[in-house]
């Protein structure tokens, strides 16, 4: 007799079950009394190691979150945890490193918690590229794009970050800037931030503007601290930009306070436009200008097709999901130079 004996006779899943056994408190009393139930008929005699409980079986869904101050993934995350309480499934949630390699990480996991499946926040397609043959339950990369990979047990979502990227120079350009900064990102890896970066030098060649990567981008990573030391670093270094793109709201966040210790105003005196639409760009002073990410939808999307690959063996399902430029208050018009 094992815990998914004890599942399929009760009619319960293996989380609650396993729940049940653990004495969570988050059980219907219903689904208590009947897992219960199923145990005294069969004599089933639960280890009190709920480490070993959980070996005897796959265990709980990974999700492993890159970076530990993107917003962004913070609320993807807390969509994700509700979608999959509500299917009665248990979560186990890793913070990364932004620079960490998260194919690794999930592979030394498969073998210490047998997981069964994994929802990834971020992820560097390299890593996946060198080492994701090792993983064979079902997986989702939210926010990057993994078709060209060809895996059959991983499926994405993300928005097209190319064009995101340059619907903000466009945007920029139609009020008559020509001089535009970029803060963020890591041009090292197969990341987001240098699908936005190419998307800023694509529009940017097309509309016929100046663009030198080495004198007007300072990369850095997504938190308000970075984006605030890159904001300086490159203001002061290119006192006539007019605007700045950041590659994440939060290093938005840090770069408008930059602005403003430069003796400097968003927007009378420099333009500042975002990336992800985060809740907290609608409270800052001025409202932020952004390129929204669906993040109910990423979610939504993410946590629907894991649990049909896992329960009913789906093939891997790509999608781009559409976002939108929220015009706000960040972005001032300047005389065409």
């Amino acid at each position: 007799m094992t815990i998914k004996d004890i599942a399929r006779l009760s009619g319960y899943s293996l989380g609650t079950v396993s729940r049940v056994l653990n004495n969570h408190p988050d059980v219907s009393q219903a689904a208590r009394e009947r897992v219960m139930a199923v145990v005294q008929e069969q004599g089933f005699e639960p280890n009190t190691n709920a480490r070993h409980l959980k070996l005897q079986a796959q265990s709980a869904i990974a999700v492993l979150v890159k970076g530990s101050q993107n917003l962004l993934f913070a609320g993807i995350l807390e969509r994700i945890q509700s979608l999959l309480q509500d299917s009665e499934e248990e979560v186990y949630v890793a913070y990364l490193d932004e620079d960490a390699d998260e194919v690794q990480y999930a592979v030394q996991l498969v073998k210490l918690r047998r997981p069964k499946g994994f929802l990834f926040l971020g992820g560097d397609l390299e890593c996946f590229r060198r080492e994701f043959h090792q993983i064979t339950v079902p997986c989702v990369l939210l926010t990057n794009d993994a078709q060209s990979l060809g895996f059959g047990n991983l499926s994405s979502f993300t928005t097209d970050d190319t064009a995101a990227a340059g619907a903000v120079i466009e945007y920029l350009y139609r009020h008559g800037h020509r001089r535009i900064g970029v803060l963020g990102g890591n041009l090292a890896s197969e990341q987001i931030s240098l699908k936005r970066l190419r998307g800023v030098q694509n529009t940017m060649q097309r509309l016929g503007l100046p663009f030198d990567a080495r004198s007007q981008h300072v990369p850095c990573r997504f938190s308000m601290a970075e984006g605030y030391a890159a904001a300086r670093r490159l203001l002061e270094r290119e006192p006539e930009l007019t605007a700045l793109f950041a590659l994440g709201d939060v290093i938005a966040l840090g770069a408008m306070r930059a602005i403003y210790d430069l003796g400097l105003r968003v927007p009378e005196d420099i333009s500042i436009v975002g990336y992800d639409g985060i809740n907290e760009t609608r409270f800052c002073i001025p409202r932020l200008t952004t390129i929204r990410q669906d993040a109910a939808q990423l979610a939504a999307r993410g946590v629907q097709t894991l649990l049909q690959a896992i329960h009913y063996k789906h093939p891997p399902v790509y999608e781009t999901i559409d976002f939108a430029l929220l015009e706000h208050e960040s972005v001032g018009s300047v005389e065409c130079q």
